[in-house]
């Protein structure tokens, strides 16, 4: 069974996170840096049941930057072009289910994945 658990004021750190995560599709990725370096920060001293959005948030940035470079690279054919909406949409998508999760009180249903 899951445990669910209130949000409180531990839950502010994550939510902000996942807000400058989406505000990087519009910032030039700026606050996604500020975003993880915030995640490392609050990590450690995170209660257990939001440890899990805090691997969550560092691998999101993670595989962000790893799907960037594909992206990238791939930018000089017309595969690439078409990637570009792909990866927002995938930032958008793991940071509303993330950000749901935290408001629900609930771990990331797969902190470990690498799509959703």
């Amino acid at each position: 069974m899951i445990q669910r658990n209130t949000p409180n004021e531990d839950t502010r750190p994550p939510q902000i996170i996942y807000a400058l995560y989406l505000a990087g599709l519009v910032t030039a990725n700026i606050t996604l840096l500020i975003g993880v370096i915030v995640a490392y920060v609050y990590r450690k001293e995170a209660p257990s049941w939001l440890q899990p959005h805090y691997r969550y948030l560092i691998r999101t940035f993670w595989m962000g930057c790893l799907y960037f470079i594909i992206t990238f690279t791939l930018s000089i054919t017309v595969v690439g072009a078409l990637l570009w909406p792909l990866l927002a949409i995938w930032l958008v998508v793991r940071c509303i289910l993330g950000w749901l999760a935290v408001r629900k009180g609930e771990p990331p249903a797969r902190p470990g994945s690498w799509l959703w």
